[in-house]
């Protein structure tokens, strides 16, 4: 039996970027079965990883043993110790260009993520703006495996066998006779945060539909007490935010209807599990590449360009434009509302 390839992918961080790769690790796996993948990442993301064949995951400690540049001269001797052949650079960022380079030096064959950035920033600019699609991260992803020599294709994803409900979810969720319907309402930018008055509407609406239960999520302190606010005295809405530990989180999404998120993690994990997942755009857009994986576009519903016409004005949602605050206002909570339930009864039909 000939020896597999060995490529190593490096992504470290975010979260939802770190998500996004799964699909595409899926695809390069089922579709070549002469290579191993090791993924190089932060140890809290090794449970995205769970259960693909021929992956091994390699866990970085960028607070100790790979911090500084001595570090990365150390992250380097410890994945040549692994044996790759093919060094794939998923993150593009200084951190991964002195490891990439280091590789390339032996004689690795190695190849970087293209970002695309002078079309995004087209997309988002305030003046000459340029309407327009731009390649989806999934598709620079396999741009980037495709230069390294493997070819794959996005089209027919197989995604893993939803597994049995967690044991210890059960104090919380009950067994699942009805539709589960995840809610992630936060994200890292206010931009793309969802007015909270709203989403209490949403929240109250769809809590008033009988065989239906609502999940919340968020993290930290902060997020969890607003999340129990907007529960309010609704029983069949649970805030499991600091309940369970993150990998049983996981196992939850994995048995949801579908997922309302904003442009956000928690919306490319559900996607990477084959959920249904809708989204809820501000000052960002599905243009810029970062929709779910496998979602149709309808999913994704945006503020209205009519009324702000300059939008996309950020591609991460760290800008902020004078005048925009109030543009996800323009999202009808009873059309997000209407939206989900046509979803989520679409998976129980």
């Amino acid at each position: 039996m000939a020896e597999l390839k060995h490529i190593v992918i490096f992504r470290l961080s975010a979260m939802g970027d770190v998500a996004m790769t799964v699909p595409v690790i899926r695809a390069l796996i089922n579709q070549h079965k002469d290579v191993r993948v090791t993924v190089v990442s932060r140890p809290f993301f090794k449970p995205f990883f769970k259960g693909i064949d021929r992956l091994d995951f390699f866990s970085v400690d960028v607070k100790k043993r790979h911090k500084g540049f001595r570090g990365l001269i150390r992250l380097y001797r410890d994945l040549k110790k692994i044996k790759i052949d093919y060094f794939a650079d998923f993150h593009n960022v200084l951190r991964s260009q002195i490891v990439r380079v280091l590789f390339k030096f032996d004689g690795t064959k190695v190849a970087a993520l293209d970002k695309g950035r002078a079309n995004k920033k087209a997309l988002t600019s305030l003046k000459n703006k340029i309407f327009k699609p731009v390649p989806t991260m999934f598709e620079n992803h396999c741009t980037t495996l495709r230069k390294l020599g493997f070819d794959i294709s996005l089209n027919h994803p197989v995604f893993p066998v939803i597994p049995a409900l967690a044991p210890e979810l059960e104090q919380h969720t009950g067994k699942k006779d009805n539709v589960w319907i995840g809610i992630a309402p936060f994200a890292q930018y206010t931009t793309k945060v969802y007015p909270l008055d709203l989403m209490q509407k949403v929240i109250d609406t769809l809590a008033e539909q009988e065989k239906s239960t609502l999940f919340l999520f968020g993290g930290g302190e902060k997020e969890i007490a607003l999340l129990n606010q907007l529960k309010r005295d609704n029983d069949n809405v649970i805030v499991i935010a600091g309940k369970v530990k993150f990998e049983v989180e996981l196992n939850l999404i994995q048995h949801l209807d579908v997922m309302l998120s904003m442009d956000s993690g928690n919306a490319h994990i559900a996607a990477m599990y084959g959920k249904k997942v809708i989204t809820l755009w501000g000052a960002t857009h599905p243009y810029a590449g970062f929709a779910p994986f496998h979602q149709p576009i309808d999913y994704c519903i945006t503020s209205d360009r009519t009324k702000y016409p300059l939008l996309p004005t950020s591609v991460y949602g760290n800008k902020k434009v004078e005048g925009y605050e109030e543009a996800m206002r323009t999202i009808d909570p009873l059309l997000v509302c209407s939206k989900v339930l046509d979803v989520a009864h679409q998976n129980n039909s």
